[in-house]
């Protein structure tokens, strides 16, 4: 028994360890970069666009086909629609990688 509870313990360290040689470090954008994607966001609110977002999160960049529900750019936060699973999802500006149109 001890001999399968230490196998299970050792998957778990290797998973873990692959997981972490996996992340990458969030890339930096510069302060353009960051206006070209609020005004994109708003551009995308006002016209109803789908758009690409990609974005950080634990150590990966994700991207996810959406719509945008909200932005408020002076508190850094905004809202989209995940096409996928119809989840709405809260995310701060700060996360963004890339945006781009469909």
């Amino acid at each position: 028994m001890a001999t399968v509870r230490h196998y299970a313990r050792a998957i778990q360290r290797i998973t873990r360890n692959y997981k972490k040689q996996a992340e990458i470090p969030q890339p930096f954008l510069t302060e353009d970069q960051m206006e070209q994607i609020k005004f994109a966001l708003i551009e995308a609110l006002h016209t109803h666009k789908k758009m690409y977002l990609t974005y950080y999160k634990h150590g990966q960049c994700i991207t996810e086909t959406g719509i945008i529900q909200f932005v408020d750019s002076l508190g850094g936060i905004f809202i989209f629609i995940d096409e996928g699973c119809k989840q709405t999802h809260k995310m701060r500006l700060s996360e963004l990688i890339d945006v781009r149109f469909m």
